[in-house]
Parts: C-alpha cells; sequence; structure tokens
C-alpha cells in the first residue's frame, strides 16, 4: 500500500527534498528552549520581516552560537558548568544544552541577533518574490 503524500501530484514538479524536510521536522519533538515567531511589517509597507524569540534565561552571548548552515537556522545553546564551590539543596534549573533549527525559503537573510532580558530575538529578511512573465517560443519540426 502506498501512503498518499501532500506532493504525490503528478502537477508538483521538483519538491521531493521539500517533501523530505517535512517529513524531518515532523519527526523532532523537542520543545526546548521555547519560541515565537512574529511578523514584522516594514514603514514602507514593501519589506516584511521576521523575527523568531526564544527564551534562553541562563545564557550569556558567549553560550550561545547561531548560524546558517544552508538553507538552515542553527541556534545553539552551551553552557558550562560552574562548580565554583556551590552546594545546591535542590537544582531545578538545569544548565542543559540545546539545537534549534528552522528552515528557510530560499532568498532569506538573517539580518540581526539580539539577546535581552533573557530572550534571543533573530530578524529575518523575507524577500519579495519577483512576479516574472516569460514568454517561451515553441520550434516546429517537419
Amino acid at each position: 500500500m502506498s501512503r498518499m503524500t501532500p506532493f504525490s501530484s503528478p502537477l508538483l514538479l521538483g519538491f521531493d527534498a521539500m517533501e523530505k524536510t517535512l517529513e524531518r521536522l515532523a519527526k523532532t519533538g523537542d520543545t526546548y528552549p521555547p519560541y515565537n515567531i512574529e511578523r514584522l511589517r516594514g514603514a514602507d509597507g514593501q519589506g516584511e520581516r521576521l523575527r523568531i524569540t526564544l527564551a534562553v534565561a541562563g545564557f550569556c552571548d558567549a553560550d550561545l552560537e547561531v548560524t546558517t548552515e544552508e538553507n538552515q537556522l542553527v541556534v545553539r545553546g552551551r553552557q558550562g558548568e560552574e562548580n565554583s564551590g556551590r552546594e545546591f539543596l535542590h537544582r531545578g534549573i538545569a544548565s542543559r544544552q540545546f539545537q534549534r533549527t528552522f528552515v528557510l525559503a530560499d532568498g532569506m537573510k538573517v539580518a540581526a541577533a539580539e539577546l535581552k532580558n533573557g530572550l534571543l530575538s533573530i530578524d529575518l529578511d523575507r524577500p519579495q518574490p519577483e512576479r516574472l512573465v516569460r514568454k517561451i517560443n515553441i520550434s516546429v519540426k517537419d
């Protein structure tokens, strides 16, 4: 029995890589750190930005790394263990590492990243798609 996928239509050509990406994203179940994604409209009404905000309380800028790898935005956090003579009676705030990956559409660029009050905000520029109409000449062969 074959499985029906959203991209199984014969009219959708070249979307197999997107289908694999969606399958990979569906398998990830990690919810740490929590995040928001918001749309920011430009003042001119033309441009659009996206802002990803991650809750990274307890991490300093040296503990965080924001990179782009191919069409992915990768945010990593690694805290060093601080055992400077501290004795915990209860340790409910874990210093764990994380990696959060976001798949970016073609042409998206990271504009800025800012850490403030335990929130890491990453601004992304979303390009306006070009509306091109191109006439294809048809050759006739006898």
